[in-house]
């Protein structure tokens, strides 16, 4: 689809679909040992392998979120690395390691799980030729150091010259660029006042059911601090559908719009028709101020 290059990570990979993703992955990472040692023969020769390691850095607070905490699934630690690898001729076939342990962070957090990575597992660089250093690199963000990456990367292409470096700085592409427009359906009241969105969290924005997540709306602070305090609701038979309390400096009523900002890249793409609620239209706004429908849902995508 892209038409570039494809680096495929999975936790484990299915004997069913392993061979088709080799043809079409320009690097194929494993997640552990043994997937590694079941899927070689298949994988070598075909596209350029790497193990995902874990550097054992555990700096992001929400657990949900972070990949190397306690009793991270995700890549193999050094004790678990060590039992597997005696000599450099265990690694042969792999071409390089793969570590992701930031989320949404800046270019200190990735420096510290540098000195780890390092420390760990820099004896085997030599027989590698790239390394990858993951996502959660919060790039285009105002206040990300980038000068100070770009010092980081050169420093670490001084000491290994031989080595490709990748980042995975999808995010930092997606982040801020959409926001999803709701409308309230109805105010109801129990002890406060309650309105019902065309919308839901639990179809539309997992994130904030599953996670400490707490959606950011435009002209909206938090509850009490301004006027009027509402809760936010979905449109499903769900008891637990909330987005939210917040408060606003007008009552709201019903046919008001409201824009929760930065729904794109974590949001749309878990989007879901439970409970028959439609999805919602995805619209490109031009510069010039007119609208692009891109897809308009209905019930045949429901069923």
């Amino acid at each position: 689809k892209f038409g570039k290059e494809v680096h495929t990570y999975s936790p484990a990979y299915k004997d069913d679909e392993i061979e088709q993703i080799v043809q079409i992955s320009n690097h194929v990472v494993f997640n552990s040992f043994s997937q590694w040692n079941k899927f070689k023969d298949k994988a070598i020769g075909n596209t350029s392998c790497g193990l995902r390691v874990n550097p054992e850095v555990s700096s992001v607070e929400v657990d949900l979120y972070n990949p190397c905490g306690t009793y991270s699934r995700l890549g193999i630690t050094k004790t678990e690395f060590d039992k597997s690898v005696k000599s450099f001729d265990d690694l042969a076939g792999i071409d390089g390691f793969h570590f992701h342990a930031l989320c949404e962070q800046n270019v200190d957090v990735l420096e510290e799980v540098l000195k780890s990575f390092e420390k760990n597992f820099a004896q085997y660089f030599s027989k590698l030729k790239w390394v990858n250093f993951g996502g959660g690199h919060h790039i285009t963000r105002e206040d990300y150091d980038v000068e100070r990456l770009i010092k980081v990367l050169k420093e670490f292409k001084q000491r290994y010259p031989h080595l490709e470096v990748y980042l995975e700085p999808g995010e930092a592409v997606g982040w801020q660029t959409g926001y999803l427009v709701t409308s309230v359906l109805d105010i109801v009241h129990n002890d406060m006042n309650i309105a019902i969105l065309d919308t839901s969290a639990e179809a539309h924005m997992p994130d904030t059911l599953a996670m400490p997540y707490r959606a950011d709306i435009r002209n909206a602070s938090l509850s009490n601090y301004k006027k009027y305090t509402f809760r936010l609701a979905g449109n499903t038979c769900l008891a637990g559908d909330i987005i939210g309390d917040y408060s606003f400096d007008e009552v709201l009523k019903v046919g008001d719009k409201i824009i929760l900002e930065d729904m794109i890249h974590y949001t749309m793409v878990k989007t879901t028709t439970f409970n028959g609620i439609n999805l919602p239209n995805i619209i490109i706004e031009k510069k010039d101020g007119c609208y692009q429908i891109v897809n308009k849902f209905g019930y045949n995508d429901y069923k």
